[in-house]
């Protein structure tokens, strides 16, 4: 049975979609059978791995209203083992057309009940928001992992989305855990990024991965040409991270 891995932070812009794109691309060409699933209107995770969100018969927004099936949404990828469920600006009005459907914050952990038997990994990209789809997310995960940019508020931020999942594992989903923190955006040389770590560490310890996502150019070029970084540049920087941080997310689950 796969780990379902829920990667979110209600800020925007702290690299949740970059972090899924590329760690589930890494994964995936580590031996892992991998599933992303685009959870956010934006569609940025399915256009990050090459596919044209613009013109899809099935996307996660139909399934969660419960029209097609999983089959005919999930779709091949340019990485060897990874498959996406896609996602594009439809899936914005799923908050509103779900308000009266029964269990609606179960939907998404319905429609992945079958497919999580058959992926080692299922990371699902959550919104920049706090809402309904994010609900799904985390009442369908069995862990969160949190991306957090090396930035001032972080920790503000941080403590938020902690509370949250502690709410939802305390009502809705028992199991729920928190997989991991992950810094991204980190720059060595300024005094912020390492105070940041310092300040995450001394109340997150445990939690907090060794690895760590640079700032770097390549990893910021990669989306616009739909290809994980790995595919994109191996030799960068940015993937060398993305390797690093798969390995220990491997050596977790075992």
């Amino acid at each position: 049975m796969s780990k379902i891995i829920a990667i979110a932070n209600q800020k925007g812009g702290v690299g949740k979609t970059t972090t899924t794109v590329n760690l589930t691309a890494c994964l995936a060409q580590a031996g892992k059978k991998v599933l992303a699933v685009d959870l956010d209107p934006q569609g940025n995770t399915t256009s990050g791995l090459g596919i044209d969100k613009d013109n899809l018969d099935y996307t996660i927004y139909d399934l969660m209203l419960g029209d097609g099936y999983i089959e005919q949404a999930m779709l091949p990828t340019q990485v060897d083992g990874l498959r996406l469920l896609p996602s594009n600006v439809n899936l914005s009005g799923a908050e509103i057309e779900l308000i009266d459907v029964p269990d609606r914050e179960y939907r998404l952990k319905s429609i992945l009940k079958h497919a999580k038997y058959l992926y080692d990994y299922i990371f699902i990209d959550c919104p920049p928001s706090l809402n309904m789809l994010t609900l799904n997310a985390f009442c369908s995960a069995d862990s969160v992992l949190v991306p957090i940019q090396c930035e001032y508020y972080a920790l503000e931020g941080l403590t938020q989305l902690l509370h949250t999942i502690e709410l939802v594992q305390r009502k809705m989903n028992p199991r729920l855990t928190i997989e991991g923190v992950v810094f991204t955006m980190y720059d060595a040389r300024t005094k912020l990024s390492t105070d940041v770590v310092e300040e995450v560490k001394s109340y997150l310890g445990q939690y907090v991965y060794e690895t760590m996502i640079p700032r770097n150019v390549r990893l910021s070029e990669a989306p616009s040409h739909g290809l994980p970084i790995t595919l994109y540049d191996a030799s960068s920087k940015g993937a060398e991270s993305y390797k690093l941080l798969a390995e220990e997310i491997m050596m977790k689950s075992r």
